[in-house]
Protein backbone atom coordinates (compact mmCIF):
# COMPACT_ATOMS: atom_id res chain seq x y z
CA UNK A 1 0.00 0.00 0.00
CA UNK A 2 1.36 3.68 -0.89
CA UNK A 3 0.15 6.74 0.36
CA UNK A 4 1.49 9.98 -0.23
CA UNK A 5 1.00 13.11 2.62
CA UNK A 6 0.13 16.85 0.82
CA UNK A 7 0.79 20.06 1.94
CA UNK A 8 -1.66 22.75 1.56
CA UNK A 9 -0.54 23.45 -1.52
CA UNK A 10 -0.73 20.09 -2.80
CA UNK A 11 3.07 19.44 -2.60
CA UNK A 12 3.97 15.47 -1.55
CA UNK A 13 5.51 16.12 2.19
CA UNK A 14 5.84 12.27 3.28
CA UNK A 15 5.22 9.14 1.82
CA UNK A 16 4.12 5.52 3.81
CA UNK A 17 4.58 1.89 1.88
CA UNK A 18 3.98 -1.19 3.20
CA UNK A 19 3.26 -4.27 2.03
CA UNK A 20 0.53 -6.19 2.91
CA UNK A 21 -1.17 -9.78 3.13
CA UNK A 22 -3.57 -8.63 0.55
CA UNK A 23 -6.02 -6.28 -0.73
CA UNK A 24 -8.65 -7.37 1.44
CA UNK A 25 -11.16 -5.68 3.69
CA UNK A 26 -9.30 -6.16 6.61
CA UNK A 27 -5.55 -6.06 5.93
CA UNK A 28 -6.54 -2.39 4.50
CA UNK A 29 -8.25 -1.48 7.55
CA UNK A 30 -6.09 -2.74 9.75
CA UNK A 31 -3.28 -0.57 7.72
CA UNK A 32 -5.60 2.74 7.78
CA UNK A 33 -5.65 2.20 11.53
CA UNK A 34 -2.43 1.67 12.12
CA UNK A 35 -0.86 4.67 9.88
CA UNK A 36 -3.46 6.80 9.03
CA UNK A 37 -4.38 10.06 10.79
CA UNK A 38 -8.34 9.67 11.68
CA UNK A 39 -9.20 13.05 10.07
CA UNK A 40 -7.39 11.86 6.59
CA UNK A 41 -8.93 12.13 3.42
CA UNK A 42 -8.05 9.29 1.14
CA UNK A 43 -8.34 9.04 -2.50
CA UNK A 44 -8.21 5.69 -4.03
CA UNK A 45 -8.45 3.96 -7.55
CA UNK A 46 -11.86 2.61 -6.73
CA UNK A 47 -10.57 -1.08 -5.80
CA UNK A 48 -13.66 -1.99 -3.13
CA UNK A 49 -10.84 -3.08 -0.54
CA UNK A 50 -10.09 0.97 0.30
CA UNK A 51 -13.44 1.76 1.34
CA UNK A 52 -12.31 -0.16 4.57
CA UNK A 53 -10.26 3.29 4.90
CA UNK A 54 -13.85 4.52 7.02
CA UNK A 55 -12.96 2.05 9.91
CA UNK A 56 -10.34 3.93 11.01
CA UNK A 57 -11.73 7.79 10.60
CA UNK A 58 -11.14 8.84 7.15
CA UNK A 59 -12.83 10.23 4.30
CA UNK A 60 -12.87 7.98 0.98
CA UNK A 61 -13.22 9.31 -1.98
CA UNK A 62 -12.86 6.16 -4.70
CA UNK A 63 -11.96 7.10 -8.40
CA UNK A 64 -12.68 4.57 -11.09
CA UNK A 65 -9.95 4.31 -13.66
CA UNK A 66 -12.05 3.05 -15.95
CA UNK A 67 -9.26 2.14 -18.70
CA UNK A 68 -7.84 5.95 -17.85
CA UNK A 69 -3.92 6.76 -17.77
CA UNK A 70 -2.25 7.79 -14.98
CA UNK A 71 -1.71 11.29 -16.45
CA UNK A 72 -5.58 11.45 -17.04
CA UNK A 73 -6.41 11.64 -13.54
CA UNK A 74 -4.71 14.84 -11.05
CA UNK A 75 -5.67 13.34 -7.85
CA UNK A 76 -3.07 10.50 -8.67
CA UNK A 77 -0.35 12.95 -10.07
CA UNK A 78 2.31 12.25 -7.03
CA UNK A 79 1.47 8.99 -6.06
CA UNK A 80 2.10 8.05 -9.52
CA UNK A 81 6.00 9.87 -9.31
CA UNK A 82 6.66 8.65 -5.97
CA UNK A 83 5.98 5.45 -7.51
CA UNK A 84 7.69 5.74 -10.30
CA UNK A 85 10.86 7.28 -8.56
CA UNK A 86 10.48 4.37 -6.48
CA UNK A 87 10.66 1.95 -9.36
CA UNK A 88 13.80 3.84 -10.58
CA UNK A 89 15.42 3.79 -7.02
CA UNK A 90 14.92 -0.22 -6.58
CA UNK A 91 16.20 -0.98 -10.22
CA UNK A 92 19.22 1.28 -9.92
CA UNK A 93 20.87 -0.10 -6.32
CA UNK A 94 19.13 -3.41 -6.18
CA UNK A 95 20.37 -5.20 -9.30
CA UNK A 96 19.64 -8.96 -8.19
CA UNK A 97 17.09 -8.74 -4.92
CA UNK A 98 14.58 -10.73 -3.36
CA UNK A 99 11.27 -8.46 -3.20
CA UNK A 100 9.52 -11.11 -1.70
CA UNK A 101 12.15 -11.69 1.48
CA UNK A 102 12.84 -8.41 1.87
CA UNK A 103 9.97 -5.97 0.55
CA UNK A 104 9.49 -4.54 3.73
CA UNK A 105 13.03 -3.21 4.07
CA UNK A 106 13.28 -2.02 0.46
CA UNK A 107 10.20 0.32 1.00
CA UNK A 108 11.39 1.34 4.51
CA UNK A 109 14.75 2.39 3.01
CA UNK A 110 13.32 4.49 0.11
CA UNK A 111 10.50 5.92 2.38
CA UNK A 112 13.16 6.70 5.22
CA UNK A 113 15.00 8.83 1.84
CA UNK A 114 11.67 10.62 0.79
CA UNK A 115 10.94 11.64 4.04
CA UNK A 116 13.86 13.47 5.21
CA UNK A 117 14.69 14.36 1.62
CA UNK A 118 14.32 18.59 2.97
CA UNK A 119 17.52 18.07 5.75
CA UNK A 120 19.87 15.98 3.51
CA UNK A 121 22.73 17.27 5.62
CA UNK A 122 21.89 15.91 8.87
CA UNK A 123 20.48 12.45 6.92
CA UNK A 124 23.83 10.26 7.60
CA UNK A 125 23.92 12.27 10.58
CA UNK A 126 20.56 10.55 11.79
CA UNK A 127 21.23 7.68 10.60
CA UNK A 128 24.04 7.15 12.87
CA UNK A 129 22.16 8.39 15.98
CA UNK A 130 19.57 5.94 15.20
CA UNK A 131 21.81 3.03 14.57
CA UNK A 132 24.05 3.42 18.23
CA UNK A 133 20.94 4.50 20.02
CA UNK A 134 18.78 1.23 19.02
CA UNK A 135 19.39 -1.37 21.43
CA UNK A 136 21.17 -4.92 20.17
CA UNK A 137 18.54 -7.32 19.10
CA UNK A 138 19.24 -11.05 18.26
CA UNK A 139 19.05 -12.27 14.70
CA UNK A 140 15.45 -13.97 15.94
CA UNK A 141 13.96 -10.72 17.10
CA UNK A 142 15.09 -8.90 13.76
CA UNK A 143 13.44 -11.48 11.18
CA UNK A 144 10.21 -11.40 13.21
CA UNK A 145 9.64 -8.63 10.88
CA UNK A 146 10.23 -10.06 8.04
CA UNK A 147 7.59 -12.81 8.68
CA UNK A 148 4.26 -10.60 9.43
CA UNK A 149 4.73 -8.22 6.17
Amino acid sequence: VAAVSLSEEGRPIRVRLNPVAGFTLKAISSWAKDHLAPTSTVFSDGLACFGAVTDAGCSHHPTVMAGRKPKEVPEFRWINTVLGNLKTSVSGCYHAFDFQKYAARYLAAFSYRFNRRFDLRTLHQRLIIAAVSTPPHPMRVIRVADVHC
